[in-house]
């Protein structure tokens, strides 16, 4: 299955009506500006000053988009109409290394489907049968309740509070 038939079988249906599909180059500022209007509004107060400034040059870091168009940092994104809604990365084959949703489309399941069809790509595609990362406090309960468990307690990390979790499937 190409990576363009997978993009087709990643569309909307009657019980989920956005559409969560591979990113395009097109997609990476309004993603990377709807995670840090994310990032301010959800998990910035959790943070140090340093943290903040560490999460702002990661995700304006030129690298990661180079490494994006080389198919290094993958990355899906759910859009609404022609809306990006939420986004999810992964790294090192199996490392989620960002998931947001935009605030006015929070307790929607996007997270939860952006996070189902990357694990399924991982398995069938890559061959992985587990994922790691490292929650914000904000997020700790969400991946809880979608299967997720703690590996460690909270640790603070460049001024980021982080609690590594994985899940196997």
């Amino acid at each position: 299955m190409s990576k363009n038939d997978r993009q087709n079988d990643m569309g909307e249906t009657e019980e989920f009506p956005y559409c969560i599909r591979w990113a395009r180059v097109e997609d990476w500022e309004p993603a990377m500006k709807m995670i840090w209007r994310t990032f301010l509004r959800f998990e910035a107060a959790d943070y140090s000053e340093e943290g903040i400034r560490n999460f702002l040059d990661f995700i304006t870091d030129e690298r990661l988009f180079h490494s994006f168009l080389r198919g290094e940092y993958q990355m899906m994104v759910a859009v609404d109409g022609e809306q990006l809604i939420g986004a999810a990365s992964v790294r090192n084959r199996n490392h989620l290394s960002l998931l947001f949703v935009d605030e006015s489309y929070h307790r929607r399941g996007i997270g939860k489907h952006l996070l189902d069809r990357f694990c399924a790509y991982l398995k069938t595609e890559v061959g992985e049968h587990y994922m790691s990362l490292k929650a914000a406090p904000y997020a700790v309960d969400f991946y809880l309740k979608i299967g997720f468990r703690a590996v460690s307690p909270e640790e603070e990390i460049g001024g980021m509070r982080v609690t590594s979790m994985e899940k196997y499937f």
